[in-house]
């Protein structure tokens, strides 16, 4: 038994290994082997703004100003904002743009894929843009995303997500992961496609939207996954930038518990993934699934610990219990302390880590129930 618990350990040591340090490296050797440029130009298209909203009272306005002064002939702009059963002011904010050609369409809350399913049908743009309500855009994002769609292969095409320096050091983290996210999507993007869009700005040729399942967890995900399967790509394209502010710690867990359940979802939403019609099934299953049995592996690590021989079971044990003290920790120090910049970058790996072990909540409760607000702590103002 102590042996069998020594090659345990260090088999699971290696998963965590080849996902997080040797799959990257993996990809980013591809990538360079592998480049497959959009072809695009100045084609203009007409577009369906889809932006869903639940209580957006705080950010509409911005929101709605930063699309009308994109550089963008407003002839092709159609402006749509669904209103998910909204009980603040959220509606009035959209009336009071009617004048400039702005809908409005209020649904009984359903959650989003469901007001995205029921605004696509009154959409007449070529391409669909699924915008949220928070982020701001720079003016020349619309008409860089557009150009991607001038190359036939491309079915759908990411902005990308540019996160304003934090002024906490969990702030800080949090947005150094969102920039690992993005130099991951550019790699891919290179070979093929990613494996979904930021949700809260891209496109999509409406002749390929497919409707949404209502408790789908990760629509930004799920929506450009059947594009892909129908044999396009999706890309992300990074001159095409959105802003938004970090996130706090806690909501990011609570995005993370909810993203990471959509992936459970997709192992029977979307089985083609793990076939050989997917043909990112590669990096799919390492990029993506890889991350997901990461927390399975570190909990594997710490029950079978108990069982090896010395002095290996002293040498494990120490080191993970200074590992998640380190964590803990974190939480009482003020932000500046020097030790921080050690203990925060543990903290927020811990903690996401813990979300995709929440996740595992999906198998138990309605899929609605994971859905939170995200907060940040400054009100966004329109990027000029």
């Amino acid at each position: 038994m102590p042996q069998f618990c020594l090659i345990t350990f260090f088999c699971l040591i290696a998963v965590v290994v080849y996902a997080l340090v040797i799959y990257p490296v993996v990809l980013g050797l591809a990538a360079r082997g592998h480049n497959h440029p959009i072809q695009k130009d100045d084609t203009l298209r007409s577009v369906s703004f889809i932006i869903p909203v639940h209580n957006g009272e705080k950010f509409l306005d911005a929101k709605l100003r930063t699309i009308l002064a994109l550089h963008y002939p407003r002839e092709l702009m159609e402006i749509l904002v669904i209103s998910d059963g909204s009980t603040d002011n959220t509606d009035a904010i959209a009336r009071s743009f009617e004048p400039e050609g702005i809908r409005l369409l209020r649904v009984e809350r359903g959650g989003k894929p469901s007001a995205v399913n029921a605004g696509v049908p009154l959409a007449s743009g070529e391409i669909l843009i699924f915008n949220d309500v928070r982020q701001t855009l720079h003016p020349d994002s619309l008409r860089n995303l557009i150009a991607c769609f001038s190359d036939p292969r491309v079915g759908a095409a990411s902005a990308r997500l540019s996160i304003r320096p934090g002024d906490t050091s969990a702030e800080r983290d949090t947005g150094l992961y969102w920039r690992y996210e993005r130099w991951i999507r550019e790699q891919m993007t290179r070979i093929h496609s990613t494996w979904g869009c930021t949700g809260a700005y891209y496109g999509l040729r409406r002749s390929l939207f497919t409707p949404i399942p209502p408790d789908m967890l990760i629509d930004d995900a799920w929506l450009p996954l059947t594009v892909m399967l129908k044999g396009y790509r999706v890309i992300l394209e990074p001159t095409a930038v959105m802003y938004d502010f970090p996130t706090a710690l806690h909501s990011e867990f609570r995005r993370k518990v909810r993203t990471q359940a959509g992936l459970f979802q997709m192992i029977w939403m979307l089985p083609g993934l793990f076939s050989s019609r997917n043909p990112m099934r590669f990096h799919f299953l390492s990029g993506k699934y890889g991350r997901v049995v990461v927390p399975w592996c570190l909990l594997g690590m710490a029950a079978v610990t108990v069982g090896m021989p010395e002095p290996w079971r002293r040498v494990a044990a120490t080191g993970q219990i200074c590992f998640y003290l380190a964590a803990m920790l974190d939480a009482a120090l003020p932000d500046g302390f020097p030790l921080k910049k050690v203990t925060s970058p543990i903290r927020t790996f811990v903690t996401l880590m813990a979300a995709a072990l929440v996740a595992v909540k999906i198998f138990f409760v309605s899929p609605r129930t994971l859905w939170k607000e995200t907060t940040v702590r400054h009100p966004v103002q329109p990027q000029g």
